[in-house]
């Protein structure tokens, strides 16, 4: 398995545990990514996008392969780091910066991206040192090992059917959640967790260190 991390403009919480996660993985930047690199300790080997938001003085001190990219472009410079990353052989990739921010329409678009490149089959995890998200995919169940107390939620693209939730306060089997319902927000985990979803698009989003910041 070829792992990469995808450092994006997102706030991200250099934890300990993040750096040690990341510190194996080979790494491309988006923009202004390329900012959470060396409190992460990491040196990207790619740096792409149109760098329209990129500090001005770590951009001219970077010696870092880059790509320039046009600003009216049909794809997010998230999306161009992922797909880049993938070109570079990655069957596992790690999105750093993807959950918070100043801009609500890129923490969605990079959702949607999680969820469209875990569909071909890529291996999606987002971190960003204070929570941890994992696309759900339809027949397979995914068991993520969470500490007593840790809240999660299920963030729903699509209505959902057969879901199914072991390990927590409030178990669901197999049940069928409508895309309006907010069923699946804010559970709480007595332990490690299990997940189960028969058809639908989610993502299972858990606070592993929310007291970080």
């Amino acid at each position: 398995m070829t792992e990469f991390a995808v450092l994006l403009a997102g706030e991200i919480a250099p934890t300990e545990r993040l750096k040690a996660r990341l510190q194996p993985c080979r790494v491309v930047a988006a923009d202004a990514g390329i900012d959470h690199a060396h409190a992460l300790g990491l040196k990207p080997e790619l740096w792409l996008g149109d760098f329209d938001s990129a500090e001005t003085s770590i951009r001219s001190a970077s010696a870092i392969e880059t790509r320039s990219y046009p600003t009216g472009k049909d794809k997010t410079d998230g999306e161009l780091a992922i797909e880049a990353a993938i070109e570079r052989g990655a069957t596992s990739i790690i999105i750093a910066g993807a959950l918070g921010g100043p801009r609500s329409d890129h923490a969605f678009s990079n959702l949607v991206l999680a969820l469209r490149y875990a569909e071909q089959g890529i291996a999606i995890e987002l971190d960003d040192g204070r929570e941890r998200g994992w696309p759900l995919q339809p027949g397979n169940r995914l068991e993520i090992d969470l500490k007593l107390g840790t809240q999660f939620s299920i963030l729903k693209f699509s209505d959902v059917t057969g879901l199914m939730i072991t390990g927590a306060v409030y178990p669901l089997d197999n049940v069928a959640v409508p895309f309006a319902s907010i069923l699946t927000q804010s559970n709480e985990a007595t332990g490690p967790i299990s997940v189960f979803m028969a058809e639908g698009h989610a993502i299972l989003l858990a606070q592993v260190d929310p007291a970080v910041r």
